[in-house]
C-alpha cells in the first residue's frame, strides 16, 4: 500500500509540474477561458485540481497542441523561421546537386593522367 501511495504522489507532483511549466510557456493569446496570470495562480495554488481544470479548460486543444503533422509555418503565419523539407521534393536543391557532381567529375577527368602519357614526375 505504501509503494501505491508514493507512485501517486510522484504521478501528482509530475502532473503538476507539467502543468505549471506549461501554463508558463504558452503564449497569452493562446491560454482559453482566463487570462494567463490566472492561470498561473490556479495551478499553483490548487495543485491537482488546477492542474485537471488547466489540462480541460485552460490548455489549448488546437492542432498545435493536439500533435499535428502540419508545418510550422503552416500553424503561425507570422512565423518566418524556414521549415525542414523532404530534400528529394526540392527540384531545386536536385538541380544544384546535379550541376555540382558534374563539376566535380569534370575536375577529375582533367586531373587523371590519360592511359597514352607517362606518369608525371622524375624520370630515372
Amino acid at each position: 500500500m505504501l509503494m501505491f501511495d508514493g507512485v501517486f504522489g510522484l504521478a501528482l507532483l509530475g502532473l503538476w509540474i507539467f502543468c505549471i511549466i506549461d501554463v508558463i510557456t504558452t503564449p497569452e493569446d493562446r491560454c482559453r477561458n482566463l487570462p494567463k496570470v490566472v492561470w498561473v495562480l490556479i495551478v499553483l495554488l490548487l495543485t491537482f485540481v488546477g492542474s485537471i481544470v488547466w489540462l480541460f479548460a485552460g490548455r489549448p486543444w488546437d492542432a498545435a497542441a493536439a500533435g499535428s503533422k502540419r508545418a510550422p509555418a503552416a500553424r503561425r503565419p507570422a512565423d518566418r523561421r524556414p521549415v525542414a523539407t523532404n530534400p528529394d521534393d526540392d527540384e531545386e536543391f536536385l538541380a544544384g546537386l546535379r550541376a555540382r557532381a558534374e563539376e566535380q567529375r569534370r575536375r577529375a577527368r582533367r586531373a587523371e593522367p590519360h592511359e597514352d602519357e607517362p606518369p608525371a614526375g622524375p624520370v630515372s
